[in-house]
């Protein structure tokens, strides 16, 4: 990955810097925090990390949101920097295990990034996705790059099961649902997640994000019992495996994005070609 840092700029303007998009909203408790230590040090004893751009000369923010945040409030002029010259995947890399390493995450915010940190490390060595790395083995061409999951629990010592689970949870949660969910007044668990992950119907899922929300149940599970009733699904004949693999499917496809159905045909398209040949054959 080509990243150095620039070691000529340690200091600058503080609206020169550019927050952009980030992956989860400043707590003003972290904020408060921060202004507390300045008070009791007389310091803030972190610098932030920030991106030049080459071309537009352009400074953005990699890490330290909170930070730059109080810099801004206190009317500082200048805060201390490190300054890199680095990519894209790069740069949300260094956002995503800021925030896992430096803060006390909700189990939601830990799912969000571990599932982001999950899409820019195989799409920085593709070759640890699911199903590329054993057939490069049996090629005899495997490296020593690890799988996401195993890199991801040694780097921040927890199990590989458990990093699967909880990036499961967050893949299925879209932005806008992240900050819904965030609104709510009880704290969004990794079991709400995980019940989360597997509803396929929109409009169940929309509905149990709401109630979760709204803090109207206690669980995901409860809200999902809630949706079952208010549809008086208790009547209505149960899918069979095909109908709900299907629904799922058409479900995810709906909601993604273009560059997320693209991401998918460039995984899997070898094998929707086949199928529809396959297809095909039949029907000739």
């Amino acid at each position: 990955m080509a990243a150095k840092i620039i070691q000529s700029i340690t200091e600058l303007p503080v609206d020169d810097i550019q927050m952009g998009t980030r992956l989860r909203p400043v707590s003003k408790a972290g904020v408060e925090a921060i202004k507390a230590s300045i008070t009791e040090l007389g310091v803030m004893k972190d610098a932030i990390h920030v991106r030049k751009h080459k071309r537009s000369g352009k400074i953005e923010l990699l890490a330290g949101a909170h930070r730059l945040t109080v810099a801004q409030e206190l009317d500082w002029p200048t805060i201390k920097v490190v300054c890199w010259d680095c990519n894209d995947d790069f740069a949300r890399l260094m956002e995503i295990d800021d925030n896992l390493a430096g803060a006390e995450l909700t189990a939601l915010d830990t799912a969000v990034f571990l599932a982001e940190r999950k899409r820019v490390y195989e799409k920085l060595h593709p070759e640890t996705r699911s199903g590329v790395a054993g057939g490069l083995a049996r090629h005899g061409l495997a490296n020593d790059t690890m799988s996401f999951a195993a890199a991801t629990a040694e780097k921040f010592g927890i199990s590989v099961r458990q990093v699967e689970r909880i990036v499961r949870a967050g893949g299925s949660i879209e932005k806008d649902d992240a900050h819904r969910l965030r609104s709510s007044e009880r704290p969004v668990t990794l079991n709400d997640l995980t019940e989360l992950a597997k509803i396929g119907e929109v409009t169940e899922r929309s509905r149990v994000i709401d109630l979760l929300a709204e803090g109207k149940v206690k669980s995901a599970k409860d809200a999902r019992k809630t949706w079952a009733s208010e549809q008086n699904r208790g009547v209505t004949p149960p899918m069979n495996n095909t109908e709900k693999t299907w629904q799922r499917l058409q479900d995810a496809w709906k909601r993604a994005s273009k560059a997320g159905r693209v991401t998918f045909l460039e995984e899997h398209g070898d094998e929707v070609q086949a199928l529809l040949d396959e297809i095909r054959e039949g029907q000739a």
